[in-house]
């Protein structure tokens, strides 16, 4: 027992020193750097680093006396990550734990930030009070601060930032830029082309269809059913409007057909075949070569890797962008994007017991929400990423927006500070995007042109409208705000694991099988084994109970 004991001990020590060999160590992260404060960040989720003598991050050092060397996940899941944080009891200054966010607070690693928000304005006036009150924790305090949920004056949007079915611009070219309303037009267009036109130009091979089913990111495999069905993304199940009744997309009449669907693509050749084996870097790598065709997927999930990575190889000559395709399961009225924004409480960017100086790491998240500054994050500096026209809006030459796709550039000059708060939506000065993916002349002008002539064909200048834009839902959106945190301490979170579990096991098996009505028989059995109605009925607790406090705020 000693013996295995002083193993884990030292495994414990070395995943420590793994992690954070990029951090620098404890005398190193603190103090000052050239005349600069300087403080360590690690987000727990995949990133890229910059240089350290980046161009942007320089100039914000100089205007706000701060620089904050960033750390991202690499070769852990967030848990894990987090995990070996809290066994070793060494942090960064600034962290966001995602999945793991919860179990920082229950150690005891993060710091209250009510005093410091109530402090600096730009902070303070992120959200509403009732959006300050849900962040508050079980002893009454906020600990972190979500870093994407700020939608400044008028919201602007361009991109739909969220989950949809992609298709490339050359497969809806191919066919005139047809409607695709369901799941069968959408697999049938794919089949019809795949089958004319079996290669891209150089004669390599194309992937009808990949699903990207590493950890986390299986939501590209089953959380189809809920937007199918014409519901928004509530990513743990589905609400009715009317009766604000939590509702089992897993079990649903819509789950069997799009499962049977896959089913049957992946039978007659279409799905990958490495879906349910390939890595995310394998996935992006397909994605960036032109070869897929289709998949569903988080924009942000892949168009700043692929994406850029198609730009710069010139494939969208060939026509290998993206398009979102408003599909659902019979072309009914489709909920895929939603105006106002998702609020997460679930975790956000925060302060841990390490940091030497909380006050002056509060100041730089505040500073950094100066419209100045936040301009040079997003939009870069005048002259060099941006011009100004004569009416004050900001727009990009054919140049910037190809340096700004460029990997190289990106990690010399570019430094958006991308895990700590942001504003969507209007610039204090009422003209400009406070993002150029906001910006709609900016937007359309910088489009890729097999994306102008598909949106041209259908009509529209944006990806949202592509898909069409609903109302907000109500007061309860988004419940994957609170489900991202379930754990084992309740029986709703022992339910929510194991059916993560079985989920990952069974449901490639229900896709690949030969049989498809016995497989999905088995993997029902399993999945109601895992007791279910623990984990819907404390999501119901929790959207009654989000309804209850924002009658409060009315």
């Amino acid at each position: 027992m000693r013996r295995k004991k002083i193993v884990s001990m030292l495994l414990v020590a070395t995943m420590a020193a793994t992690l954070f060999a990029g951090c620098g160590n404890d005398s190193g992260k603190k103090g000052s750097s050239g005349g600069a404060k300087e403080f360590d960040a690690f987000f727990a989720v995949p990133g890229s680093e910059i240089n350290d003598d980046n161009e942007i991050q320089k100039i914000i050092e100089e205007k706000t006396g701060v620089r904050v060397k960033e750390t991202w996940l690499t070769g852990q899941t967030a848990d894990e990550a987090v995990g070996t944080m809290i066994a070793g009891g060494e942090y960064p200054d600034f962290i966001e734990g995602a999945s793991g966010q919860k179990q920082l607070y229950e150690a005891g690693a993060l710091v209250p930030l009510d005093d410091y928000i109530e402090k600096y304005p730009n902070i303070k006036n992120l959200f509403t009070e009732l959006e300050w009150e849900k962040l508050r924790q079980d002893d009454g305090h906020i600990y972190w601060i979500p870093q994407f949920s700020c939608i400044k004056g008028d919201e602007k949007v361009c991109t739909h930032n969220d989950e949809a079915f992609w298709i490339q611009a050359r497969v809806l070219k191919w066919a005139n830029y047809p409607q695709i309303k369901t799941l069968d037009q959408y697999f049938d267009l794919i089949e019809k082309y795949n089958e004319a036109n079996p290669t891209m130009a150089d004669g390599t091979e194309n992937i009808p269809y990949t699903i990207l089913c590493e950890d986390w990111r299986y939501f590209c495999l089953e959380n189809a059913p809920q937007f199918l069905d014409g519901y928004p993304n509530d990513g743990s199940c589905m609400v009715d409007p009317d009766t604000k009744k939590v509702l089992d997309y897993n079990t649903s009449d819509t789950a069997v057909k799009y499962f049977k669907k896959l089913n049957e693509e992946y039978n007659k050749g279409i799905v990958d075949p490495e879906s349910f084996t390939q890595t995310y870097d394998e996935y992006i790598s397909k994605l960036s070569t032109g070869r897929v065709l289709g998949m569903i997927d988080q924009w942000w999930d892949f168009a700043y890797t692929a994406g850029d990575a198609i730009k710069q190889a010139g494939l969208a000559e060939q026509g290998c962008d993206y398009i979102p395709v408003p599909v659902t399961i019979d072309g009914r009225d489709n909920q895929w994007h939603n105006a106002g924004g998702a609020f997460n409480e679930a975790t956000g960017l925060a302060v841990t017991t390490a940091c030497d100086d909380v006050d002056a790491a509060m100041k730089f998240v505040n500073d950094l929400l100066d419209q100045d500054i936040h301009n040079l994050r997003f939009w870069g500096v005048k002259g060099t990423d941006y011009e100004v026209d004569e009416n004050g809006e900001f727009y990009r030459t054919a140049d910037e927006r190809k340096q700004a796709s460029d990997t190289a550039y990106k990690a010399s000059h570019l430094c958006s500070y991308s895990y700590f708060p942001q504003y969507n939506g209007t610039s204090d000065d009422g003209i400009n995007a406070n993002k150029p993916d906001g910006q709609a002349r900016e937007f359309y002008d910088g489009l890729n042109s097999d994306v102008q002539e598909a949106f041209d064909a259908y009509g529209v200048k944006t990806y949202v409208e592509m898909l069409g834009t609903n109302d907000a839902p109500g007061d309860w959106y988004p419940m994957w705000s609170y489900s991202n945190n379930f754990n084992t301490s309740t029986p709703g979170g022992v339910a929510w694991t194991k059916i993560g579990e079985v989920k990952h096991e069974q449901l490639p098996q229900v896709v690949m099988a030969k049989n498809f009505d016995k497989a999905w028989d088995t993997y029902m059995d399993a999945y109601n084994a895992c007791n279910p109605q623990d984990f819907l009925d404390e999501l119901q607790t929790e959207l009654d109970k989000r309804l209850e406090q924002a009658a409060k705020f009315k």
